[in-house]
């Protein structure tokens, strides 16, 4: 099921850049690479599973708060002045052994109070159409719209006994996408993914400060913050990471 996915998001990312632009944009830098990487931190991660039956636990006591290593990959295309796509890999997993505080019932098992292992997957794979509404030397702003596949997974481990929940799907989210050029060479960056509903919501924000190295070479670095979660019948998770990088990119 998750390679299935996975080779169905590749395949549609695929189709996308082998669309021809209707107008041919300057072949001057439209291709990037974008990496981040650094430090993730949890300030909130409650689970319970399942969502109406289970016993909420704090997912932290198991693993801490971090930091942990984390990094993620963007690619991105602009097709022409107004369209672009940007395709992201952010692979997430967070593991460790802390003390559960009460008989805790997690996917159909029932774990007693003391020391159990936990771990906390949520990778996500991402691809991002982005239109230009306004661009300058000083200035740009792009809007549009980011396809989500999640991949997560919660695992309980105690004395032989083990039950995990994992869950693979697509959520839909808003894009914004804002740049401000302060001083020569020097960019404010605003990046954000997010969408809310009855039953959950995802935000993703990034605040960067970019470096031009060259006409191809930017470094920098930032502040990310993640935060939202489900809340239904199967299972309600609602966490809130924060992660300080560096970032560095090659355009082409």
């Amino acid at each position: 099921m998750r390679a299935t996915l996975f080779t169905a998001l590749i395949g549609l990312a695929f189709s996308l850049i082998c669309i021809p632009p209707l107008v041919q944009a300057s072949d001057k830098n439209r291709f990037a690479l974008e990496l981040e990487a650094g430090g993730v931190w949890f300030s909130r991660n409650d689970v319970q599973v399942p969502g109406d039956t289970g016993t909420r636990f704090d997912m932290l006591d198991l693993t801490g708060n971090g930091p942990d290593f984390f990094s993620r990959l963007y690619g991105s295309w602009d097709i022409n002045p107004h369209h672009g796509v940007r395709i992201g890999i952010a692979p997430l997993k967070v593991s460790g052994t802390g003390n559960l505080t009460q008989p805790t019932l997690f996917a159909g098992t029932t774990f007693d109070p003391g020391q159990t292992t936990g771990t906390y997957q949520f990778s996500t794979y991402t691809i991002t159409y982005r239109y230009t509404l306004s661009s300058s030397p000083k200035s740009a702003w792009r809007i549009g719209i980011t396809g989500l596949v999640r991949d997560a997974e919660i695992q309980l481990e105690q004395n032989g006994k083990k039950a995990s929940d994992s869950n693979i799907g697509f959520v839909p989210l808003l894009h914004l996408d804002g740049r401000y050029r302060f001083a020569q060479n020097w960019n404010f960056v605003f990046d954000f993914d997010g969408l809310a509903s009855s039953q959950g919501r995802a935000l993703d924000l990034a605040l960067k400060v970019i470096y031009d190295v060259d006409k191809h070479w930017q470094v920098g670095g930032g502040y990310r913050t993640l935060e939202g979660g489900a809340d239904n019948d199967e299972v309600y998770n609602f966490a809130w990471l924060h992660y300080g990088f560096l970032d560095l990119a090659y355009r082409f």
